[in-house]
């Protein structure tokens, strides 16, 4: 029975990757998960890093109202489901006919992420040493100009090992996408699937599967090596 149903499995897979029809539902489903991702990643690193210089302002009355909302805004949107978000972006906010949903689902899923990166922002920001910035200002350097080009920078060589954490996660999360009808590379193996061609399941979900893991492969391996760059640069 084993023996029969690894080559069913392998027949299966033989059949994917060698049909022209499969591969090319695969790569479309592969433009709109990469394209979310890259779209999300940059939304979530901007909000996140507003988000984090706003929470790091001195509490008074000008920066009083922004720091709440943005208090409100981290608690809830970390405090409640991605596909729950997904769902009132695509269903409540945008239900506009004709509005992209590739542009719903990138702004779901950056505002999402920005919640999370502004975490790591502001922990690396507070990891510098005060020293730095004491000194600075006795030279006579505005705050502006301390954050931008000492503290941030600093912080920021920190926080790139959980920064890469969250694009990871990020891109596992856009397998959701389909909830709302998006072809991505989720949809694009139960078409596969549920074709007459394949017996199961198995096949096409292990090759989506491997194109998952190669995305994120390549995404740790140019974090390592921007840490690697980043460290020779401290060395010098």
């Amino acid at each position: 029975m084993i023996t029969q149903l690894s080559a069913g499995f392998f027949e299966n897979l033989g059949k994917i990757l060698s049909s022209k029809s499969f591969m090319l539902l695969i790569l479309k489903g592969l433009k709109t998960t990469v394209i979310v991702s890259v779209g999300a990643a940059a939304v979530g690193l901007v909000l996140g890093t507003l988000v984090a210089l706003i929470g790091l302002q001195p509490k008074n009355k000008v920066w009083a109202a922004p720091k709440i909302v943005c208090g409100v805004y981290t608690t809830v949107i970390r405090g409640t489901p991605m596909a729950l978000q997904l769902f009132i972006m695509a269903f409540v906010i945008f239900a506009i006919r004709g509005f992209p949903q590739e542009l719903t689902a990138i702004l779901a899923f950056g505002i999402n992420s920005g919640a999370y990166v502004s975490e790591n922002i502001r922990a690396g920001i507070l990891s510098v040493d005060r020293g730095q910035t004491e000194a600075s200002r006795a030279l006579g350097l505005s705050t502006g100009y301390t954050l931008a080009r000492i503290v941030i920078p600093q912080g920021m060589k920190n926080v790139i090992p959980a920064i890469g954490n969250e694009l990871v996660a990020l891109v596992k999360e856009t397998s959701i996408v389909s909830m709302i009808g998006m072809f991505d590379l989720t949809m694009a193996a139960n078409i596969i699937g549920s074709g007459q061609h394949l017996a199961n399941y198995a096949a096409p979900m292990v090759v989506i599967a491997l194109f998952y893991l190669a995305i994120v492969y390549a995404i740790t391996l140019c974090i390592k090596l921007i840490e690697r760059r980043l460290r020779k640069s401290e060395k010098k």
